[in-house]
């Protein structure tokens, strides 16, 4: 059986977007009662469209943002509320992958000096055994090792990518966070990248929550996963489970907007109506409702807890048992 390597219990963050001295205040709540675990050498993944939370939940893990309430628990630590001076170990254990490679590498820097630098940090390692793991961390993501005193100006997406994992692994992480890694990359070249990623995994027994809007991506890579809408997560399955059975009815919307190449093998189309409602005004009750096609005035009342329906899936909907006459 796999140890809990993380678990996040009821997460919150709310961000103030209005107000001053004299003016009211007023907040939107980017993450809401947000709850799931990932177990050692397993990835989670986080699903749904722009805005629904994903990241500001990513950040949150990794601290670099402060959780409004909820509790974080890492090896059965608590670190949601560690403050920064206390940090140093978390930043240690959980690295992040993040998604314009080039964006997130410092391009006064030579490729060995953005790997070497959690070193610098972290490690009391001396100068020439900080050098000789940078080199056997390039061999590992694929990277020539002459490529070490070049600028990331210098390298493909694809390339740079390599570098931000290898600067993520430097410090031999349990946990990565990977928001949208593959996203601004080309489609082969996304293959390559998740299927480093997965190599790095068995190989080092890493975890990931790998947080992506595309399902194709996330059926490739994940063993569990979680869909998110306005801040909330409503379903939360095994990869097997959620694409062969979706429950929610945002899931099978979802799921059926995935592009099929295949004309035999189309899904039924699952037509959502109006727009996401404004996170600043959500509805009341399941913030879903005003989009669902099975919704009835409970729905509008009394936010749905998630509930386990089989050993592989659990969901957030109080008409769960009628998703199929959908």
């Amino acid at each position: 059986m796999q140890n809990k390597l993380l678990q996040v219990k009821n997460l919150k963050k709310q961000f103030q977007v209005a107000g001053g001295m004299f003016e009211k205040k007023e907040f939107v709540n980017a993450v809401i009662d947000v709850s799931f675990e990932i177990k050692e050498g397993t990835t989670f993944s986080l699903v749904g469209e722009s805005g629904c939370g994903k990241s500001t939940t990513g950040r949150l893990i990794t601290r670099l943002i402060d959780p409004t309430s909820g509790s974080i628990t890492l090896n059965g630590n608590e670190v949601g509320y560690l403050k920064q001076s206390e940090l140093g170990d978390l930043r240690e254990t959980v690295q992040m992958i993040f998604q314009d490679p080039y964006a997130s590498l410092n391009p006064r820097m030579k490729v060995k000096e953005i790997i070497e630098e959690p070193l610098i940090i972290h490690t009391k390692l001396s100068k020439g055994e900080r050098e000789n793991l940078v080199l056997e961390m390039l061999n590992i993501v694929g990277l020539n090792t002459e490529y070490a005193n070049r600028y990331a100006h210098e390298f493909s997406g694809g390339q740079r990518q390599r570098i931000g994992i290898a600067r993520a692994l430097i410090t031999k992480p349990k946990l990565i966070i990977a928001d949208e890694p593959v996203s601004a990359l080309d489609v082969s070249i996304q293959s390559q990248i998740l299927n480093l990623l997965k190599k790095l995994q068995q190989e080092y027994q890493l975890s990931y929550l790998f947080i992506s809007h595309d399902l194709s991506v996330v059926e490739h890579i994940s063993h569990e996963i979680g869909v998110m809408y306005l801040g909330s997560i409503v379903e939360i399955a095994t990869k097997e489970a959620l694409f062969v059975n979706p429950l929610h009815p945002y899931t099978k919307a979802l799921i059926a907007s995935v592009p099929v190449a295949d004309p035999l093998l189309r899904r039924k189309k699952e037509t959502l109506k109006g727009d996401i409602p404004n996170p600043k005004n959500p509805p009341t009750g399941c913030t879903f409702h005003t989009r669902c096609p099975i919704a009835q005035e409970l729905c509008k009342l009394e936010v749905p807890k998630m509930r386990q329906i089989t050993e592989q899936q659990s969901v957030a909907c109080h008409f769960v048992e009628k998703i199929e006459e959908v």
